[in-house]
């Protein structure tokens, strides 16, 4: 376990779980995120924000080493297991799939899904619903964005805790 506790900003409501996770730079978790065991978040070369209730799964790698560039991560994005992340812009609504590969030049609108396995880093803004699919990562438009992981996240709250050490909250978010 490695969270350095003067650099990473936890909410008060957010779940991070301990065991062999490594979380580094200046990284700030808004409202009701859930980081299960294994993950990795690094601020090598910038800060990380996250916004609120997205869900981290296991082996789930986001870094930033994007020199300058502060890397924002919206809301209710649900990153699957084994997923990298390198983007700068992510949107609200998106899910990456397991095992997936996102470079840093490409930027991630609103309920994207980017499929399992693909490896994507285009110089380009997906345009809102894309779904990135198959061994050629090929792709499509939605007609609906992904549905909301709210009950997923309330229940891993409730029970994350009781089988896992979980870093303490040590930020309170300012009054909007």
């Amino acid at each position: 376990m490695s969270i350095n506790r003067n650099t990473v900003k936890i909410s008060y409501s957010s779940i991070i779980c301990t065991e062999h996770t490594h979380i580094d730079g200046d990284v700030t978790f808004g409202l009701k995120n859930i980081v299960h065991p294994t993950a990795k978040i690094l601020a090598e070369s910038g800060p990380i924000i996250i916004g609120d209730y997205n869900l981290i799964e296991e082996n789930v790698t986001i870094v930033n080493r994007n020199p300058g560039l502060t890397m924002i991560i919206g809301n209710h994005n649900v990153f699957e297991v084994g997923a990298t992340i390198e983007t700068c812009q992510i949107g609200d609504q998106n899910v990456f799939e397991s095992k997936c590969k996102v470079g840093p030049l490409i930027k991630i609108t609103n309920g994207c899904v980017i499929g399992s396995m693909c490896d994507i880093n285009y110089d380009e803004t997906l345009a809102e619903n894309t779904v990135i699919y198959g061994s050629k990562c090929d792709r499509r438009i939605q007609l609906e964005k992904p549905s909301i992981q709210l009950s997923q996240i309330e229940f891993l709250g409730k029970i994350l805790p009781n089988y896992q050490r979980i870093e303490r909250p040590n930020y309170r978010l300012p009054e909007q």
